[in-house]
């Protein structure tokens, strides 16, 4: 009990220390406060660890003192961290959880939340050795800048902080950890938070830009790294060879010229592009990539992002749906009439959209996978529309591939930018990938080899990547469907201006 009242004593004298002055005092502060919040959110992390999933619930089973006691903590922590600015992704992460908007009690984000906030302290300490002010940076930019340090100014070296590097299973809550970081970064510091997929588009885009630089990778670093010093990549996943060549000294160059990675994925470095073409070139990338990054394990085995209640939405089973699906899709349209369109996308390429009006776009399986189209187009896709159905989603396997890779793909570009989803599809989701599995999968089940268990089902597909990826997309949709997802994108587009006026204004749709 002493412990407990040493420990709201400290808590209560938080808020004298905000008088305090100067760069150390005011680290010292934050150092001291949570510290503070570490002690309540390790005492709900121990009272919660006999936890259990019922029914898509958390419940939890402990003593009415201890109740009390993670009451007290939580009352004390929220009014003593309220209004204190600074402090980092820990006091938000308390704040949160005493507001009720983040579920408390898993000891695997609270350890996560420490790598953060190690971070965030790292950052704020070096501040000026990092150069993270925006506005004290050099004005010169582009090719100017890149010239001129060269000329003038010798390379900057690597950043005296190291990143990190997330990694672990589906809806444990690391890109919700990764954003919640991000948000308590000053405004005024060089930083940027972008998928995975969008931060390598943009990457060729540069290098197709700076054609005939004897390095243009060093051209884009320098770019990049004249933009954001803090670079946070979500969803860091690796399949295309493209990508595996160039990442290497992509980042050597990044990491040279101070840039500090923060990243999420559901791979460990070691297990990156595993299997991929041409691998022995992508491994010195790895080892690049422990060095400049602390990597970090999410062992949560609670899916966040199945806890809400998941209903139907707008996912409908069978090949008889089609019909139904088109008369969502009209409802949601309103009186507009839908026409075919032609969507802009990056480096002068064009997607052709079926049927588009009001924000809502309607494609056939076959016309949005089957064909080669990758994330470009379908980021193109969710800068013109809100909302997508997609008619006759099948069941995935060796025969379809390509087709799965662009569904996972789609899929992650979707929820990156919080659209909503119609679609008719042959069975339920985790019915959808029940024939991809991975090697470690595929020799669990059998006794003898993946290859001799393939001649078993030919339409078995072992693939680890895609393996990997389908827990992953399973969850997402999963979590698209929800009665949450669905009422949290209605409220966000009613605040919106009409998206009809902005497609039809925008430079990047041509009416067919």
């Amino acid at each position: 009990m002493r412990a407990v009242v040493r420990t709201l004593r400290q808590l209560r004298r938080l808020t004298q220390h905000r008088a305090e002055g100067g760069h150390a005092s005011v680290s010292r502060v934050i150092r001291q406060q949570n510290a503070a919040i570490l002690c309540s959110s390790t005492s709900r992390s121990l009272s919660s660890l006999s936890a259990v999933r019922l029914n898509d619930e958390v419940s939890r089973f402990m003593s009415p003192g201890m109740e009390i006691l993670r009451n007290m903590f939580s009352t004390i922590a929220a009014d003593s961290i309220k209004d204190v600015p600074g402090g980092g992704p820990m006091v938000e992460y308390e704040k949160r959880i005493a507001s009720g908007d983040l579920v408390d009690g898993d000891s695997f984000q609270v350890d996560t939340i420490q790598q953060l906030q190690r971070l965030y302290e790292d950052l704020v300490e070096n501040e000026e050795a990092c150069k993270l002010d925006r506005y004290q940076s050099s004005e010169i930019s582009g090719r100017s800048r890149w010239l001129w340090s060269r000329l003038m100014t010798p390379p900057t070296t690597h950043a005296p902080v190291k990143g990190l590097y997330l990694y672990g299973g589906v809806g444990t809550g690391k890109t919700m950890l990764m954003d919640l970081f991000y948000e308590q970064l000053p405004a005024n510091w060089r930083k940027k938070r972008i998928h995975f997929h969008d931060f390598m588009l943009n990457v060729h885009s540069r290098l197709q830009m700076h054609k005939g630089v004897s390095d243009p990778l060093e051209m884009v670093a320098a770019e990049v790294s004249d933009e954001a010093i803090i670079l946070c990549l979500d969803e860091f996943m690796v399949t295309d060879v493209a990508d595996a060549m160039i990442l290497n000294r992509l980042f050597r160059h990044l990491f040279s010229k101070g840039v500090i990675l923060l990243s999420t994925s559901n791979r460990a470095p070691d297990q990156l592009y595993e299997g991929g073409l041409q691998r022995s070139l992508f491994l010195p990338f790895i080892e690049t990539l422990k060095d400049r990054c602390i990597a970090h394990a999410i062992g949560s085995a609670v899916d966040y992002r199945q806890l809400g209640s998941a209903e139907e939405g707008f996912y409908f089973v069978g090949n008889q749906c089609s019909t139904v699906l088109q008369e969502k899709f009209r409802s949601l349209i309103g009186d507009e009439e839908p026409t075919p369109q032609t969507v802009e996308v990056v480096m002068g390429r064009q997607l052709q959209v079926p049927l588009g009006a009001n924000g809502c776009a309607y494609f056939t399986f076959e016309d949005l996978c089957d064909r080669p189209i990758g994330a470009a187009d379908y980021f193109g896709l969710f800068k013109r529309f809100h909302t997508l159905a997609v008619d006759g989603v099948p069941k995935f396997g060796f025969h379809n591939r390509a087709a799965a890779y662009r569904f996972v793909t789609l899929v992650d570009v979707m929820y990156e930018n919080k659209a909503r989803l119609l679609c008719t599809a042959e069975a339920a989701p985790i019915e959808l990938f029940e024939n991809i599995v991975t090697v470690a999968e595929a020799r669990k089940s059998s006794p003898r080899s993946s290859r001799s268990r393939k001649s078993d089902d030919p339409d078995l597909c072992v693939d680890n990547e895609l393996g990997f990826a389908k827990d992953r997309t399973i969850s997402r949709l999963t979590e698209l469907n929800s009665r949450e997802y669905l009422e949290e994108f209605e409220a966000k587009w009613a605040q919106q201006p009409s998206h009809s006026q902005a497609v039809d204004d925008g430079e990047d749709v041509v009416l067919a």
